[in-house]
């Protein structure tokens, strides 16, 4: 049986995800894109006349934001000039292939491409690290030195902000990885959609509020030139456990990532409740709560054969570092 588009009278091709409604391709484009120029417009994240970076992997996320972003610049003139900034980490077959897709979209979108890479930023690639500290704990360091690696990059650029492709399943994944840590100062900021204000760099999430399949459809009937790969270094990391939890709640009720989103934005904290001032690093002078940032441990760890400095908060060998 034939069924009609609900936003027009063609025939549909798709049913949306996020809100169950049976649309024709034309008509999931638009409000796809709508929904993500209301969350842009709603949390004001551009200023007209601003440099924005976009952190571009190859990926999915990434790759349509690139294009998303371009779109609605050209359509409701935010007047702010965009970047594609690359993370090399140095993970051969994975990263090397990756960064070739961005290469394509920075003539495809007709974007300036500026590629920085952690051995030129920490003298490691992620292939030495994972042969010093395997594959138990390498996406700490990962995850640490790309964050890192982010601002300084933008920094290079000297632009006003940074884009990421964090989506919905993302946010929702990282409520439920802070719960389960404990960790009250992530679980505070990690639903915000813009973080970095306190006098850093501010990095954005135009995709909060869009759902990872709805990214998946866009690019697909689009076409969208991306790479799909997943890293060969994260089989066991642990986010891939909150993930298959949000993967099992959504089959069974949608709107449950919109609505674990929405918990940690009305979580409150006691105000006796003490959390981690922001600052910057004695040591690399980027942002840390600490006064020597994790980043700094990290490296220091490598550095002097001990891989495992920094790893968890009471480390024998970290304490040493931090007298």
């Amino acid at each position: 049986m034939t069924v009609t588009c609900s936003s027009c009278d063609k025939n549909a091709i798709l049913k949306r995800p996020k809100t169950g409604d049976a649309l024709c391709k034309e008509c999931f484009y638009f409000a796809f894109e709508e929904e993500v120029h209301h969350t842009i417009i709603n949390a004001n994240l551009f200023v007209k006349g601003e440099t924005v970076a976009i952190g571009a992997s190859g990926g999915k996320d990434s790759t349509v934001l690139a294009y998303v972003l371009k779109v609605l610049n050209e359509r409701y003139k935010y007047g702010i000039k965009l970047i594609l900034l690359s993370i090399d980490e140095g993970i051969t077959g994975y990263r090397d292939d990756s960064l070739e897709t961005v290469k394509r979209n920075e003539q495809q979108y007709e974007m300036p491409l500026k590629i920085v890479s952690y051995e030129e930023l920490y003298g490691w690639t992620m292939d030495a690290i994972v042969k010093q500290i395997g594959l138990k704990n390498n996406c700490t360091f990962c995850g640490v030195f790309r964050r890192q690696a982010l601002d300084r990059g933008a920094m290079m650029l000297n632009v006003d902000r940074i884009v990421t492709g964090h989506n919905a399943d993302d946010i929702a994944e990282t409520v439920i990885m802070n719960i389960l840590r404990g960790d009250k100062a992530r679980l505070r900021r990690c639903t915000a959609i813009t973080t970095g204000t306190e006098g850093a760099l501010p990095r954005s999430k135009p995709f909060k509020y869009t759902y990872e399949k709805e990214i998946v459809m866009y690019a697909y009937f689009k076409k969208l030139d991306y790479f799909s790969t997943e890293c060969i270094y994260s089989p066991n990391a642990y986010r891939g456990f909150a993930r298959t939890y949000i993967k099992d709640l959504e089959k069974i009720r949608p709107r449950s990532i919109i609505d674990i989103i929405h918990s940690g934005e009305s979580l409150s904290f006691k105000k006796e409740v003490k959390m981690p001032t922001q600052g910057t690093c004695t040591r690399c002078h980027y942002i840390s709560s600490n006064d020597i940032c994790k980043a700094c441990v990290l490296l220091e760890g490598l550095n002097r054969g001990l891989p495992r400095l920094g790893i968890g908060k009471t480390h024998k060998e970290r304490r040493k570092v931090n007298k």
